[in-house]
């Protein structure tokens, strides 16, 4: 935990590499039961999860939770989906983006923050094959001046 207050669950490296990410917003999530116990011992994924407007609400679809160890009737389905609380101007803001622009909602990280469970999405658009090389690219090239090569 650093001095801000936040301890990252987790992140989702291959949004990085697979959406040009803009407009990060942090949201709440609604939890059941031993979901948040689940989360406090860093059992959770995102990597191939995505946010979905349905009936005016937005669900995060394919976040993984582990079941809690001693949870036992009380544990969720781990891949449920779960509202996100989000102000209605916002959801409407992200629904017409996602229609009208071609984007798509994406999770970026979970994280507590003063307790509380959190989740910052962001808007994507899909890189081509010809941007992810080029991402590829840009990072070995950083990663050789940092060795103090330069090719």
């Amino acid at each position: 935990m650093d001095n801000t207050g936040i301890k990252i669950i987790a992140t989702n490296r291959k949004a990085h590499f697979n959406y040009f990410l803009s407009d990060f917003t942090e949201c709440g999530i609604s939890l059941k039961g031993t979901e948040i116990k689940s989360l406090r011992v860093h059992s959770c994924s995102i990597g191939d999860s995505y946010v979905i407007v349905r009936n005016g609400e937005a669900e995060i679809i394919n976040m993984h939770i582990n079941p809690y160890e001693q949870g036992n009737i009380f544990n969720q389905d781990p891949l449920r989906s779960r509202k996100l609380l989000l102000h209605k101007k916002e959801i409407k803001w992200f629904e017409e983006k996602a229609q009208r622009g071609g984007y798509s909602i994406i999770p970026t990280k979970v994280y507590f923050r003063k307790g509380k469970c959190k989740v910052e999405i962001a808007l994507g658009k899909g890189k081509k094959n010809y941007d992810k090389r080029e991402t590829i690219k840009q990072r070995d090239q950083e990663r050789n001046m940092r060795k103090g090569e330069d090719f």
